[in-house]
């Protein structure tokens, strides 16, 4: 083991220990509520340390982002147009919501990315995003042309499956005071309600 391995090792495991850090601070105060002191606290590290690594809080806010985006583009990517329409639609949704259950705080981080008009990732949703966007709304367009799917507007039905997934991660606060404490997880419930609205949705008449 040479010393540029192990600096290699140690540089990659802060890079993670901050990113995790940053996610929790971002996800709970935003970012103009957060601050790179708060990080380097909640990642154990000194602030002149973690600013060797991240210049900025503008710095580890993008690299959360683009790492985000990814995580986020990947079950549309998945989307496969030799598949069977309503299969793979349902597959969505259903990748979709565990997104929501095992990722709430990068759910939340670009919620609020958004909310505060996107400054960071405008560039991302104009380029990639639509892109993937525009390229699998024609594929649904095509499988609803062919009659295999309902008739319905692709780009709304996306949007739709994001607002509806999503939701549960967004304002899982808000679920949880409606449904009661004695419902541990709300998710099941919701895989099975949004099976049956897709499925009924969908299905051609």
């Amino acid at each position: 083991m040479n010393r540029a391995q192990a600096t290699t090792r140690i540089q990659k495991r802060n890079i993670a220990l901050i990113a995790e850090a940053a996610l929790d601070v971002f996800s709970a105060n935003g970012f103009r509520g957060s601050t790179v002191d708060q990080i380097a606290k909640a990642a154990g590290l000194s602030k002149p340390n973690l600013l060797y690594y991240f210049a900025s809080k503008e710095a580890i806010h993008s690299h959360l982002l683009a790492t985000l985006m990814d995580t986020w583009l990947d079950p549309l990517r998945d989307l496969d147009p030799e598949g069977e329409p309503l299969e793979e639609l349902l597959a969505y949704v259903r990748r979709k919501l565990e997104l929501s259950r095992n990722h709430p705080r990068e759910s939340r981080l670009f919620a609020n990315e958004i909310l505060q008009g996107a400054p960071r990732i405008l560039p991302m949703l104009e380029g990639e995003l639509k892109d993937l966007v525009d390229e699998k709304a024609a594929v649904i367009r095509g499988w609803m042309e062919a009659g295999r799917l309902a008739p319905a507007d692709p780009h709304h039905l996306i949007f739709s499956i994001w607002s509806l997934t999503q939701h549960y991660a967004d304002f899982d606060v808000q679920v949880r005071a409606v449904l009661g404490p004695d419902l541990p997880d709300p998710l099941p419930a919701a895989d099975t309600y949004l099976m049956t609205l897709f499925t009924r949705m969908l299905t051609p008449g």
